[in-house]
């Protein structure tokens, strides 16, 4: 029988002492989960009933910014210009929700990805006019591509790219920790930092920006999920079958092009 100590321990990581050694006597010790955060830690077994009253008690305007959400991810990874004006659309959408329910952090995240998809936009509009025409005649040139190349992050951006967030990630996880309220304020500066990078070599068409939201939308399920927000949750989980759906198309498409950086 596990001591009274122990069972807090438990207790605070969501996971009963007793049962989890009913189960597996010998091989999961309680020692191993206080360390572990209670969003990590969900009841399958209410999911369904869970997902179920959360959508009914969704408000029109978040069900807005989930359906251009998706949207916008799913014209990113068919490689069509206008996944930017409905990214706009879509983080305008959630500025005001993560303002109406004082998730400042986010709402920030939200202004910062709208400039990214104003520069994205502006970067594959511009390679589009700079496109000259077929040279008319039996031969004609062909057209140069209307859109940025996929390319891979070099070894010297990712460096700039990966210590800008780390130095955001721990500077704003501090601030938050010692001067506000704010929940999980490690989790977001770090979320916040990797959507950032992952944005940027989005906007640049790098091909490693699919894997890094992958990695991001698995702890983003799990953050919206202990805040609350069950339906934006469940749209983090679409986000991910879709980035990695992402990754498998523009790999495909970067083996039809020589690919540089």
């Amino acid at each position: 029988m596990s001591s009274p100590a122990a069972r807090r321990a438990c207790r605070a990581a969501g996971v009963m002492a007793g049962s989890i050694r009913q189960k597996y006597p010998a091989r999961l010790p309680c020692a191993a989960f206080p360390a572990v955060p209670t969003m990590l830690l969900v009841d399958f077994t209410a999911l369904p009933t869970d997902i179920v009253a959360a959508v009914r008690a969704t408000a029109p305007l978040e069900v807005a910014g989930v359906v251009t959400g998706i949207i916008c991810v799913w014209l990113a990874a068919r490689s069509n210009i206008w996944n930017f004006p409905v990214a706009i659309v879509s983080c305008g959408l959630y500025l005001v929700i993560f303002l109406r329910n004082r998730l400042y952090s986010d709402a920030g995240l939200q202004l910062a990805f709208i400039a990214l998809a104003v520069y994205g936009w502006w970067a594959w509009l511009r390679r589009q006019a700079a496109a000259p025409e077929a040279t008319p005649g039996p031969h004609p040139e062909a057209p140069a591509p209307t859109t940025l190349p996929i390319t891979r992050t070099s070894g010297r951006l990712w460096a700039a790219l990966l210590s800008a967030g780390l130095v955001y990630a721990l500077g704003a996880g501090y601030l938050f920790t010692r001067y506000t309220d704010a929940a999980l304020p490690y989790y977001d500066s770090a979320t916040t930092a990797v959507s950032l990078v992952a944005q940027y070599q989005l906007s640049r068409r790098k091909l490693e920006n699919w894997a890094l939201w992958i990695g991001v939308d698995v702890v983003y399920v799990g953050i919206y999920w202990h805040r609350g927000l069950a339906l934006t949750s469940l749209l983090y989980a679409v986000y991910l079958g879709l980035a990695a759906y992402g990754g498998w198309e523009w790999l495909r498409e970067s083996k039809t092009q020589k690919i540089g950086r």
